[in-house]
């Protein structure tokens, strides 16, 4: 598989197609960018292995083997974010989120039992960073899930951008004109409705105020954003992004209120 991703010091950016790869890290002094060089080669492999048949709504339990690009498997892999690994599982049509760790068995291999919600195509993406390496690796993988599939849901870029889940009141704003190959701040602000008041106590999620992820509507691009103020708690918290094409993207905010994971959605056109 072709892997090209982007490394802003906070942000992380995947190229999902085929063939080949290259990295192309990007170093920034907040918000000026420094230096960019292309990096070819690939530092990791992967395997999955999962059921052939798999039904919606029943546990599945998935392996991901990660080899080093001489096909041997990664002993060691770092901690980040609290976590040896991240799992985003979206579906198709991107209505379906999750962000999931894997447990590390050791010699390499990840286990997760998980569940799928309706029929269809998913995509899997992992994120580690084997002990060593120069940068983060993604890997990614395709499953399907056996049955008619649901109707897709249209990707169409919202207008209004707050929204209110779980009694928490998100509004989603940038810092200028969302646009593509520049870095914007992409503020998040929160507050409970049942008090109008701005949210002030946020908890950490692993480890941090919050966390966010963007995929294009083709489900080409990957990005995980970390915050610019980690060890803040709130109401705002400002993630530094950087779109690499235009078109439409969805992103997800994930926040910890009151020791519930708050995932909130937005669907954008950057121009």
């Amino acid at each position: 598989m072709k892997k090209i991703f982007i490394v802003l010091l906070l942000f992380t950016f995947l190229l999902l197609t085929a063939c080949n790869s290259a990295r192309v890290p990007m170093h920034t002094d907040q918000k000026q960018m420094m230096n960019m060089k292309p990096l070819t080669g690939e530092e990791t492999r992967s395997e999955w292995t999962a059921p052939d048949h798999i039904s919606a709504n029943q546990s599945v339990t998935i392996s991901i083997l990660i080899k080093d690009k001489h096909n041997k498997p990664i002993k060691e892999f770092e901690t980040v974010s609290t976590k040896k690994m991240h799992l985003v599982v979206v579906s198709k049509d991107l209505s379906y989120f999750d962000h999931i760790h894997p447990t590390f068995k050791g010699n390499g291999r990840f286990e997760i039992t998980t569940k799928f919600p309706a029929s269809g195509d998913y995509k899997l993406i992992a994120e580690m960073t084997p002990v060593g390496a120069s940068d983060y690796s993604i890997e990614n993988q395709w499953l399907t899930v056996q049955g008619s599939p649901p109707l897709p849901k249209p990707i169409e870029p919202e207008t209004e951008r707050s929204k209110v889940i779980d009694g928490t009141k998100v509004t989603l704003t940038f810092d200028e004109k969302l646009a593509a190959k520049k870095n914007i701040d992409m503020n998040f602000t929160l507050s409970d409705t049942a008090t109008n008041k701005p949210i002030k106590n946020l908890q950490p999620y692993l480890g941090t105020v919050g966390h966010a992820v963007a995929i294009d509507k083709d489900v080409n691009l990957f990005m995980h954003i970390h915050p610019l103020y980690p060890k803040g708690t709130g109401p705002k918290v400002v993630f530094m992004t950087y779109f690499p094409t235009k078109g439409v993207y969805k992103v997800w905010g994930q926040f910890n209120v009151n020791g519930h994971i708050l995932t909130v959605p937005f669907v954008l056109n950057v121009e």
